[in-house]
């Protein structure tokens, strides 16, 4: 089997500590052979901090997706989250994407919607 061949590793990462999953999302996006998924289930690998584990029910958002999903709930562009939290726009949409899967949401404003009624976000 050549290297072409080979089904690249599906990786989701479930990091609590900000600045140590910005710094993988920096690295892994670049990584040949990787990509990054947001939904735990479809993933080959996880790299989970011990402290990330869902508690109660919750959907166990990380802090850096409590503060992009405010940004959202403001109504911010992936841009804009990256230029205010000082992370790539590729981070961003990485970060709004795992908020989407962990809420179950459709959409932006779906994600939004459900933080409020679960709990998450207060508006």
């Amino acid at each position: 089997m050549s290297e072409t061949d080979v089904r690249p590793i599906r990786l989701a990462l479930a990091v609590v500590d900000l600045d140590l999953a910005d710094r993988l999302v920096q690295q892994l996006a670049a990584a040949p052979g990787i990509v990054l998924v947001s939904d735990v289930a479809s993933a080959d690998a996880v790299i989970a901090s011990p402290d990330a584990a869902p508690s109660d029910g919750d959907p166990a958002l990380t802090p850096r997706e409590q503060e992009v999903l405010s940004l959202l709930a403001e109504g911010a562009s992936n841009k804009t989250i990256a230029r205010r939290l000082g992370i790539s726009v590729h981070t961003a949409k990485f970060h709004v994407g795992q908020i989407l899967d962990k809420l179950d949401a459709s959409g932006r404003t779906d994600a939004v919607a459900h933080a409020a009624r679960r709990g998450v976000l207060d508006l």
